[in-house]
């Protein structure tokens, strides 16, 4: 195979292929709670000739590919009759395939691993779709209050009968508040339209540029420009009592960009949509680092001023790291605001020495992780959105960005959040486009889940 985008480099033979046998993946997530899924004992297979090359820092990083080997996958080949309310005016059909594909997205136990990349931004993608398309029939931007609780409900039984994760409303902190209009004072189709520019609004967002958008803003500031309008009608409000009066501003605002939302989602196609909120969701996320940090007291007093031991230092940091490790797959973008924040904070604790070069720490460390017998395989996901595929004789697949060693900067005391915008901030060599996938299996309920994982190299244009 060969990575789109790259140059050819040298063909590598069959014998560098790596065969790994890894992780159930509810033993990597003590958190899981779906009753389909349950521990088992890590099994790992290596091939008695497989070699990883050295890839120079310096050098373009070469892109790996992790491939896994096909298994039942039953979630997706039996799907169970959801239980709905009866009571939910949504129009679900509108939407099955955006639900199927956020039933892949968000799949088991798998969903808080990609919930802060894929899972829920698919999830918010899929409601505000769904919203905007009902919105044709109800000509209503939004819920009241007493039909958004069923139709949460209904949405989330339908993705769980399709396989999805049965917390989803947990994971990606969704309420039924959500399909309301919340503080905004327009949800009428009508009077939506009769308020904002919605020419003007669609001509900026119809179709945006995923790879430019988040610099030039040219959606999101036709986004926050009809909201803003939308918002001042509150303002006509004033005399009465409610939400609308006493909402601080702000609020106001991002709770009427959801509306604007919704209708440019009732004028695009769903897959179209999607694009679109897809695009405009990472914008956000690549701007921080979604790990929480926990206590770091260990490294500091063994990486501190006062301390010269080089071995006990890095044990620490590896230790520390390896519980990052444990929390989410990031974007290679927010691997380096991970790296930033991180490193910031050490160096309030008084740790001036670059511990990240010391201890050989890679933006690969800063995500979830495979290391097959010391053979270090790590996945960025790609700072452009993405989501799982399925299929049916191959299994679930999702695409690694990154499966080398490219150093984690270590930043200046004033250094700011890393930005593909800033032209000032030097970015360490990202990874080729789209190098690689991870594919995970499960069997039927209560039975063991098996990841399998073969990593092989991947012949770069």
């Amino acid at each position: 195979m060969r990575a789109k985008g790259a140059r050819m480099s040298k063909r590598v033979p069959p014998s560098f292929n790596l065969f790994v046998f890894l992780l159930l993946l509810c033993l990597l997530a003590p958190s899981c709670t779906s009753s389909n899924y349950h521990k088992s004992s890590v099994i790992i297979a290596q091939s008695k000739d497989a070699l990883l090359p050295e890839i120079s820092p310096s050098e373009a990083p070469q892109a790996l590919l992790p491939l896994l080997a096909p298994s039942p996958f039953s979630p997706f080949t039996n799907s169970t009759i959801p239980k709905l309310s009866g009571l939910c005016v949504l129009n679900f059909a509108a939407v099955e395939s955006m639900m199927s594909m956020t039933s892949i997205d968000c799949v088991g136990g798998f969903a808080p691993y990609l919930a802060n990349v894929i899972c829920c931004p698919q999830v918010d993608a899929t409601l505000t779709i769904l919203v905007g398309q009902s919105s044709k029939d109800t000509n209503m931007l939004a819920l009241n209050g007493t039909l958004a609780e069923p139709c949460l409900s209904d949405f989330e039984q339908i993705l769980v009968g399709q396989g999805a994760n049965d917390t989803l409303p947990h994971i990606c902190s969704i309420y039924p508040s959500n399909l309301t209009e919340g503080s905004c004072p327009v949800k009428d189709v009508n009077e939506f339209e009769s308020t904002v520019d919605s020419s003007s609004l669609l001509a900026s967002c119809g179709k945006i540029d995923t790879v430019n958008e988040c610099c030039e803003q040219v959606c999101q500031n036709a986004v926050a420009e009809a909201a803003g309008k939308l918002a001042g009608k509150a303002y006509d409000l004033m005399g009465m009592e409610g939400s609308h009066a006493l909402a601080d501003h702000s609020t106001r605002v991002n709770d009427c960009k959801s509306i604007a939302l919704r209708w440019l989602a009732s004028k695009l196609d769903p897959s179209h949509a999607k694009e679109v909120l897809r695009g405009l969701s990472n914008c956000k996320i690549n701007k921080v680092c979604p790990l929480v940090f926990p206590n770091m007291t260990h490294v500091i007093k063994s990486c501190g001023s006062g301390t010269h031991d080089q071995t006990a230092c890095c044990k620490s940091v590896e230790s520390y790291v390896s519980h990052l490790q444990n929390q989410s797959f990031v974007t290679n973008l927010q691997a380096l605001n991970c790296a930033a924040s991180l490193g910031l904070k050490l160096q309030k604790a008084n740790i001036t020495k670059n511990i990240y070069n010391l201890c050989h720490v890679s933006l690969k460390d800063f995500s979830v992780q495979v290391t097959p017998q010391g053979v270090e395989s790590g996945c960025l996901l790609p700072s452009l959105p993405s989501d799982a595929v399925f299929d049916t004789s191959t299994g679930l697949s999702f695409l690694c960005d990154l499966n080398d060693n490219i150093p984690a900067p270590w930043p200046s005391p004033s250094q700011l959040p890393a930005s593909s915008c800033n032209k000032t901030v030097k970015i360490p060599a990202l990874p080729a486009a789209a190098s690689g996938q991870s594919r995970i299996y499960s069997a039927d309920q209560g039975s063991l889940v098996l990841f399998v994982v073969s990593v092989v190299l991947v012949l770069v244009m």
